[in-house]
């Protein structure tokens, strides 16, 4: 049994920060579940293209709102609590946040917590093996 505060996350190796986002990894590949748990906020304001080319993401909206765009067709989805979506076909996005938008993220397979988004704004595929 895993059993894990917030609190107990920040300020850790697992609390990582960016320009345009804050993700606190509860879970990471490390504990062996099949998937990986963020609780991340994206900073009002501000707009963050990604792409996972090598991994599942589900986003469920907790806090804020914001607007999500798929980069490939143009579509766009209101984003406000109790908002899910789920990248199951490695869609070429873009996150505009309008408050703090805050959300549990889903990643399948499961980060390393090493990850950084690439020039495309993708994660590599680590594994817990890869130094």
């Amino acid at each position: 049994m895993i059993v894990k505060t917030l609190d107990e996350v920040i300020g850790t190796e697992r609390d990582v920060e960016a320009a345009t986002w804050r993700s606190r990894r509860l879970l990471l590949a490390r504990e062996k579940v099949g998937f990986s748990l963020h609780d991340t906020v994206l900073y009002a304001g501000t707009s963050t293209s990604m792409w996972y080319a090598n991994h599942i993401e589900a986003v469920y909206c907790i806090e804020g709102t914001g607007e999500l765009v798929n980069d490939e067709t143009g579509e766009r989805h209101p984003l406000a609590p109790g908002t899910l979506y789920v990248l199951d076909g490695h869609e070429h996005h873009t996150v505009h946040a309008h408050t703090d938008l805050r959300t549990v993220c889903v990643f399948n397979p499961p980060v390393t917590g090493r990850e950084v988004h690439d020039e495309n704004g993708a994660y590599p595929l680590l594994t817990e093996d890869d130094s």
